[in-house]
């Protein structure tokens, strides 16, 4: 198939900005159905209007087979944007077909969404981490009937996930020396600086504590080696392509070697995942890839890789969902940010705990226990997601309780089988009547 221009070109652009996979299978998908869509009116990019491209917007949203809600179009209507900002950049048009109003860009939707917050329960994480990845029956025994592949390096991936909150592409992109892990020897813990592969490059240091470094062990001991002495004839033929790491040097903070044919020093922490997932290490025995994860042919796994070792997790916790020691599922399956949102939330209620208990212990004046409550839990977890603004890590604060927890422990008695009307339980739930009062 010929390139078709100048979506090529505008394709590669975006790639270059370092948007992922997804969000590009994404965007292309939109395109490809507007173009559609201007081709059945006898139109094309250039000669699209403003009430073309506000048609599409309404049949995506109405009458497609498929109709979408405003997140999808907010997402299809940014593609959209960029795509038509580029063509004006270029000179292929004048610019977008639509008007910019006071609120914004009138394409959009012009809905703000305050995205929940789903994370896991304690009974939930470890079933999705010993029975989804690690093969395990609900009771703990071994599922004999497991067909599953690496186990060890997916469970200690979630661990990690869970124990530093990390993003998919920060903790599944990390280099063995990173951890302290090159040259056969562990640490106990180990303190991580991102930079490149951190969300819009946004440096921030991250701690891994002692049982995410643990559970490491049977991965790195059993599975790890294994991979590597498979993937040896693989690597060895595309040795061209890869990055020759000659040695590790600054204790663990730069790697030296041979890269297209010229000897270089690269800082790990400013590598981007795509030269990552090419380094390797020419240990005189054979080629060891510095990648933490890596599957098959010895690479760095992608995100689509982790994204299929998931939905197998789920389909396993379907299965055994009906075991009575089987905690209660969500309805959509689990995803690695929710790792990161049960890191956050967690970490959250500890610091916010500990600020309580030093103001009973001091007897600290209200103003300072609220400065607590507010101000240091918040800024702490702020700085370990790397959130650029406070706004997004106050997301938590509403999950700090379970509002449904609430609920049903103040209307465990009450049921209308019990003779409790809605005036009633809505007098309740408004506090307005007491907790003690008796059903009419």
């Amino acid at each position: 198939m010929r390139p078709v221009e100048p979506l090529s070109s505008w394709f590669r652009v975006i790639g270059q900005q370092g948007l992922d996979a997804k969000t590009m299978r994404a965007y292309a998908y939109t395109v490809l159905m507007l173009l559609n869509f201007l081709t059945a009116r006898g139109l094309d990019l250039r000669l699209a209007t403003e009430n073309d491209v506000l048609e599409f917007r309404r049949w995506r949203r109405e009458d497609a087979e498929e109709t979408v809600g405003e997140a999808t179009w907010d997402r299809d209507a940014a593609a959209i944007g960029r795509l038509y900002d580029y063509l004006a950049q270029v000179g292929y048009v004048s610019g977008r077909p639509w008007r910019a109003t006071g609120r914004g860009e009138s394409l959009g939707s012009g809905v703000s969404r305050d995205p929940r917050v789903r994370h896991m329960e304690l009974d939930q994480y470890l079933f999705f981490r010993d029975v989804g990845f690690g093969g395990l029956e609900p009771g703990g025994g071994l599922d004999l009937g497991f067909r599953g592949w690496r186990p060890h390096r997916n469970r200690s991936a979630l661990e990690l996930a869970l124990m530093t909150g990390m993003r998919i592409q920060e903790w599944s992109t990390l280099l063995l020396p990173e951890l302290g892990l090159a040259g056969g020897r562990r640490p106990a813990v180990a303190d991580v600086d991102l930079a490149a592969c951190a969300k819009y490059g946004r440096p921030r240091s991250v701690y891994v504590p002692r049982d995410a470094m643990e559970l490491l062990d049977p991965y790195l001991l059993l599975e790890r080696p294994g991979i590597v002495a498979t993937a040896q004839r693989t690597l060895r033929r595309q040795v061209r392509d890869l990055f020759l790491v000659q040695r590790i040097e600054g204790d663990g903070t730069r790697v030296r070697g041979v890269l297209e044919g010229v000897t270089v020093t690269r800082v790990i922490k400013d590598m981007k995942p795509g030269l990552r997932r090419v380094t390797v290490l020419e240990t005189g025995g054979g080629l060891d890839p510095l990648a933490l994860f890596i599957g098959q042919g010895g690479r760095m796994l992608t995100g689509s890789g982790w994204d299929r070792i998931r939905w197998r997790a789920w389909k396993r916790m379907k299965q055994w969902s009906v075991h009575e020691a089987a905690p209660v599922l969500p309805r959509r399956c689990w995803v690695f940010h929710d790792t990161r949102h049960t890191f956050a939330l967690r970490l959250l209620v500890f610091l916010t705990r500990e600020a309580l208990d030093d103001v009973d212990a001091e007897q600290t004046p209200m103003a300072t226990l609220l400065e607590h409550m507010v101000g240091n839990p918040l800024l702490v977890v702020q700085r370990r997601l790397g959130h650029a603004h406070p706004s997004t890590t106050y997301r938590y604060i509403r999950y700090l309780k379970d509002p449904m927890r609430e609920v049903d422990a103040a209307f465990r008695r009450w049921s209308a089988a019990g003779g409790a009307s809605y005036v009633t339980v809505a007098r309740r739930l408004m506090h307005l009547e007491p907790a003690g009062a008796t059903q009419g």
